[in-house]
């Protein structure tokens, strides 16, 4: 498979690396000063961007008729945009705001107890994300996909960053060097707290799992998510 890298740096060299070692070729690898020569070539695209990038590189895979894999958080107030421009294109599109198997598990996880939860209105529920200083959003898009999550399953509607209101879930973001990725979920009581827990050891789980994605896309048209590539969703 030729795969076109979008973005080149610590995560794309860790895509680079996970997907020579399955055998792939990487055809591009682009950067903010280089061009998509090259991207006529590539099988699918890998997008681990900035948000300012994120959606010219999604639409000029679509134009090209390239599968695109993205992962790059921050711009989803054009998500509905690119879904529109996938269907026209008849194109094949994945977002995702974390690629990692062990997260995707996390989501699952959050969300039925999330739902288990809803009857016990004595918890409140707080999030925390912990990311590496280079980290441009704030907060991280795992913690609002970790959010929506809750919102389907109860009665909260809104995330905030503080003073949370009885139907908001506050999300405590941090920034500490060298932490690839933290997210914890908390049910806090006056008599207890019930916490569950994703730490993230170093981005080859991010990687691996974007490669598998690209892997996955291949021969598919539509738009997806990683519910689709690890077959999460319900029967």
């Amino acid at each position: 498979m030729k795969i076109a890298l979008l973005g080149y740096g610590k995560m794309g060299k860790a895509i680079e690396k996970v997907a020579l070692s399955r055998g792939h070729e990487i055809v591009l690898r682009k950067t903010s000063s280089t061009s998509f020569d090259g991207l006529a070539l590539a099988d699918v695209a890998i997008d681990f961007s900035i948000p300012d990038a994120a959606v010219c590189n999604i639409s000029k895979c679509l134009d090209t008729n390239i599968p695109i894999v993205c992962g790059t958080t921050g711009w989803l107030s054009e998500y509905d945009e690119m879904v529109v421009l996938c269907e026209a294109k008849k194109g094949a599109f994945i977002y995702g705001s974390n690629f990692s198997l062990g997260v995707n598990l996390f989501f699952e996880l959050n969300e039925y107890l999330a739902k288990m939860m809803s009857k016990f209105n004595q918890y409140k529920v707080e999030i925390e994300e912990i990311h590496h200083t280079q980290k441009l959003d704030i907060p991280s898009g795992t913690a609002i996909s970790i959010a929506e999550g809750i919102f389907n399953n109860s009665q909260y509607t809104n995330w905030v960053l503080e003073n949370p209101s009885n139907k908001e879930i506050q999300i405590d973001a941090k920034r500490i060097e060298n932490v690839p990725g933290t997210h914890s979920i908390t049910y806090n009581s006056e008599i207890d707290s019930i916490e569950i827990k994703h730490t993230a050891h170093n981005r080859e789980g991010f990687a691996l799992g974007a490669v598998i994605a690209a892997e996955w896309i291949l021969g598919r048209k539509g738009v997806f998510t990683m519910k689709d590539v690890l077959n999460l969703k319900p029967e």
